[in-house]
């Protein structure tokens, strides 16, 4: 019987593992821009701009993670660069109103642990 059941958590274990890791963490540039059309109340035109926005950075950061192997201290000098330039291209797209929401959710989303600029530059792997 406890074999039984030992055999049954494992099953369990492994099963919760292999779906844990097909599941995407990082959502596409569309999809991120997206969301900041439901967070900010952005026009279709927006939404397009932004995504694009997102894609070239998303571009970007790959080469730059490329470049460094995947070495986090290789890669931050070139990051921090590439984070203000993709705040700035956003924030040119964004109404004055806007601009005040989005500076919002990046500073909250820098409190929660995040990156502070809304991690759209990040394409899945």
């Amino acid at each position: 019987m406890r074999n039984f059941l030992l055999a049954c958590c494992m099953i369990i274990g492994l099963t919760t593992v292999s779906q844990a890791q097909t599941t995407p963490v990082v959502n596409s540039p569309a999809e991120k821009a997206k969301g900041l059309q439901k967070q900010l109340g952005l026009t279709d035109a927006q939404t397009t701009k932004i995504a694009a926005i997102y894609q070239e950075s998303s571009q970007k950061f790959d080469k730059i993670k490329a470049d460094a192997h995947g070495d986090n201290t290789k890669m931050l000098p070139a990051i921090k660069p590439l984070r203000t330039t993709t705040i700035s291209k956003i924030k040119a797209v964004l109404t004055p109103q806007q601009a005040v929401k989005y500076d919002k959710l990046v500073k909250e989303s820098k409190k929660a642990g995040g990156s502070g600029w809304g991690d759209g530059w990040s394409t899945p792997n």
